[in-house]
């Protein structure tokens, strides 16, 4: 079955002004977009609901994180049920660098995911391994380590819901990309594995995509890939090359 393309834009904590982020979108808003794929921005928290004002129609808001209770003393966070009630459709979820600085395990991210999608919210679920890893031979291991705690919380229908992210650590905002090879022997053992755990439906319907550096130069080859369902871009999604990497898949 054909799985429709995914960008998603990772703004993290960037930028740093209310003007350089309504800059942002109004770009975006004016770009020849392809229409057959499917665009996310994720800003941080402050500005989700005055970007979701302005973006375009045919594109959508999508939370960098939220917790697993829908409300309580839990000062600083942000709860499914916020989102759900803000209309926020997606949220990141397990992104490496929640789990490294903030130590969120692979249980915890598992957790935030049951609860995103109990409230109708889609998770963008990010796994990867680090530099050691794929050095070690782990890679494969380390994806499955980060996927089981989801799948034992998750409904086969869930899945729907569901894009995955493989993103290696080493080639976040490093400059560092995994070859072509790289990255589709990564991401079809992860629907291998996902065939497996889950079903074979399951594997053939989740969009996996790939995050790692990926820029106006490579996003054309990556595409092509046939395990390459899209991109989660971070520090490109604030230059004008996202364009072209929405773009990437367009025939």
């Amino acid at each position: 079955m054909a799985r429709q393309f995914f960008v998603g834009g990772n703004l993290k904590m960037n930028p740093d002004t209310v003007a350089a982020k309504v800059a942002l979108i109004k770009a975006i808003n004016v770009a020849d977009l392809d229409p057959t794929t499917e665009l996310v921005i994720s800003p941080p928290t402050i500005y989700l609901l005055p970007l979701k004002d302005i973006l375009r129609k045919d594109a959508k808001i999508a939370a960098q994180n939220c917790y697993f209770k829908d409300s309580g003393a839990f000062t600083g966070e942000i709860s499914p049920a916020q989102l759900a009630d803000a209309e926020i459709p997606f949220v990141i979820l397990g992104h490496s660098e929640r789990r490294t600085l903030f130590h969120e395990t692979s249980e915890i991210v598992a957790t935030k995911t049951r609860a995103a999608l109990d409230k109708g919210i889609s998770v963008i679920l990010c796994i990867g391994e680090t530099l050691a890893q794929r050095e070690a031979g782990e890679t494969a291991k380390v994806n499955e380590a980060q996927l089981e705690p989801v799948i034992d919380l998750l409904k086969e229908s869930d899945w729907s819901k569901i894009v995955v992210a493989y993103e290696p650590v080493w080639a976040i905002g490093t400059g560092k990309v995994a070859t072509s090879q790289q990255a589709q022997d990564t991401q079809k053992d992860i629907r291998a594995f996902l065939s497996k755990a889950v079903s074979p439906a399951v594997a053939e319907s989740t969009r996996i995509i790939y995050g790692g550096s990926v820029n106006g130069s490579n996003c054309k080859e990556l595409a092509k890939l046939p395990d390459v369902d899209g991109f989660l871009v971070g520090g490109a999604s604030l230059k004008p090359e996202f364009v072209d990497i929405v773009n990437s898949n367009k025939v």
